[in-house]
């Protein structure tokens, strides 16, 4: 498989420099009217950027969620993970992932002691939707075209241990003992990074856990039962309340989706917390899809499109975006986890890349 084709690099120029912003994006999602929306995974809110000439957005500004839902605390990160724009509401997905301690590298008995010690965050366990007008997030708007129909900002049911989808996750056959230990993230755990919405249905991909090879994308279907409280919605005839597609990424866990044409696009990298492939994949005609099945690559439903290159310990890709550029409609915006320094030319400024989706000339 060969390296994709590289259109364009875009300057990002934020007006924070901290490391916390412009070191940890791992979401990004573009609004009709332009703007570029990231968030960062050590934070509790997202950024915005515009336009403000070609390849570079700037005008930075900060959204704190905190201002439109109601998260279980205001201490924890949220790990955002996920982000898409759909019929009027930028979704915001977290992690859903427990994690296990790093050692510092200090103290060889502190050390051992630290990788026993495995943390659940409840902000992490967030599906959220917040409405957008002319670049901002709003708490809640009427409609012009239909003033009896509001559009307001909600989140998914929280539980004492999560949400009502991981509770559900539970006591599936795939997954379910995964899900109840709690294992981390790091560890072929339980860690959602991929988000895609087209209307009522809304497209979860997992990084972790990845099955005999097979990566999982859960598909949901959500409804505002109380102001600001979205439930889950029976998605089966048996009542069940998310269908599973298993999909051959070469190993590769889910780093994010988009939707592009009908399809969904996939950005894969590796489950565990290593260095390795980093591959887009498209996933044909899923919006046809209403069983669960195995995506193979030998079928005519899945395609590779390219790789992204390999940097030891840095440029993990993250975020990924439809972003028409230089003619070509099918190209995509690449945020980077962890930039190399050359990505980077000021302390504010951040460097993302542009592909084609064919990595043919």
């Amino acid at each position: 498989m060969s390296e994709g084709f590289l259109l364009s690099r875009v300057l990002l120029r934020f007006e924070d420099s901290s490391d916390d912003l412009v070191g940890e994006l791992s979401a990004a999602a573009i609004t009709p009217d332009g703007s570029l929306w990231v968030g960062s995974d050590e934070l509790l809110g997202v950024e915005r950027l515009s336009q403000v000439e070609p390849f570079v957005f700037g005008n930075h500004k900060h959204f704190s969620l905190l201002d439109f839902i109601e998260l279980p605390n205001t201490e924890d990160e949220i790990d955002i993970e996920g982000m898409d724009y759909s019929h009027g509401y930028l979704w915001v997905m977290g992690s859903h992932s427990t994690k296990r301690k790093k050692p510092k590298g200090k103290d060889p008995e502190k050390d051992v002691e630290r990788l026993s010690e495995v943390k659940s965050e409840a902000n992490r366990y967030l599906i959220a939707r917040i409405p957008v007008i002319d670049g901002n997030l709003i708490k809640s708007c009427t409609l012009k075209d239909d003033p009896e129909k509001k559009r307001t900002a909600a989140l998914l049911e929280t539980t004492k241990e999560g949400n009502i989808l991981v509770e559900s996750l539970k006591s599936d056959p795939h997954i379910g003992t995964i899900v109840s230990t709690g294992l981390p993230s790091k560890d072929n755990g339980l860690d959602i990074e991929g988000l895609a919405v087209s209307k009522h249905r809304i497209f979860l991909g997992l990084r972790g856990p990845v099955l005999r090879g097979l990566a999982i994308i859960l598909e949901i279907e959500v409804e505002e039962t109380k102001p600001g409280v979205l439930t889950l919605k029976p998605i089966e005839k048996d009542g069940q309340l998310y269908r599973k597609h298993f999909i051959e990424l070469d190993g590769l866990g889910i780093r994010e989706l988009f939707l592009h044409d009908g399809d969904l696009i996939i950005l894969g990298g590796p489950t565990m917390d290593l260095n390795g492939a980093m591959r887009v994949f498209r996933l044909k005609n899923i919006e046809k899809r209403t069983e669960e099945m195995i995506y193979w690559q030998e079928s005519k439903h899945l395609e590779v499109m390219f790789d992204l290159p390999i940097k030891v310990g840095a440029d993990k890709a993250e975020g990924i975006a439809h972003f028409p550029c230089l003619g070509q409609s099918d190209s995509v915006l690449i945020v980077y986890d962890s930039p190399a320094p050359e990505r980077r030319p000021n302390g504010n400024e951040l460097l993302a890349d542009v592909f084609r989706l064919k990595s043919e000339l």
